[in-house]
């Protein structure tokens, strides 16, 4: 049984959530809290595997909660629940050791995915949070950092669909400059071709502005 524990200053979807998880047989609901505060000493009484937590909440919101748990109660998993897919809340949810984030219109096979792959050690981040919020930022920096200057602008005329003809002219530079800096952008970030390197661009490009 996964016992779950849900932190939301709205009651109204606290008793949503609870009557959507009511029926399921391998989760049990154990209790609910109204702010951070309340809900660490609903844990420090009751043994949970889940924790699903708002993120701004009265007195101690869904960050510095999480940032508790993991020094308390490392064993919980916690998933941050939020109405938005704001990149510095996901970041620094992450940060303070969320394994999964929801966005609050969430359909309820999407929460259970995210209970169950959290409980089993895996992570859970909505569909429609932008996956380069995800990268850690050490990773992004280090990749950001490898990369010319030039070589990040071309990556973000790539992004926008732009052919390497387009791109010369728009840089006003020969076309076989553009393609050797394609050729060495995909040598540094260790890909394959160039169906790689506009993947790669279009995942990446909020990074190359």
């Amino acid at each position: 049984m996964i016992r779950v524990a849900i932190a939301e200053d709205h009651q109204s979807l606290v008793d949503g959530i609870n009557l959507l998880l009511k029926y399921e047989e391998d989760i049990s609901i154990i209790g609910t809290a109204n702010d951070g505060e309340a809900l660490l000493e609903m844990l420090r009484k009751k043994q949970v595997h889940v924790v699903l937590t708002d993120i701004k909440m009265p007195k101690m919101d869904g960050i510095a909660v999480t940032k508790a748990l993991q020094k308390e109660f490392p064993a919980i998993k916690v998933i941050g629940f939020s109405m938005f897919d704001q990149e510095e809340a996901v970041r620094k949810m992450i940060a303070a050791g969320a394994k999964g984030y929801l966005l609050k219109n969430s359909p309820l096979e999407e929460v259970l995915k995210a209970i169950r792959s959290v409980h089993i050690g895996g992570t859970f981040y909505d569909k429609d949070i932008n996956p380069a919020f995800l990268e850690p930022a050490a990773e992004r920096s280090t990749r950001k950092s490898i990369l010319s200057k030039s070589e990040r602008e071309i990556l973000s005329l790539i992004a926008q669909g732009k052919t390497s003809s387009e791109i010369g002219a728009i840089r006003f530079t020969a076309v076989s400059t553009v393609e050797k800096h394609r050729k060495n952008m995909i040598r540094k970030l260790g890909l394959s071709g160039k169906g790689e390197l506009l993947r790669y661009a279009l995942e990446k490009k909020y990074d190359f502005q």
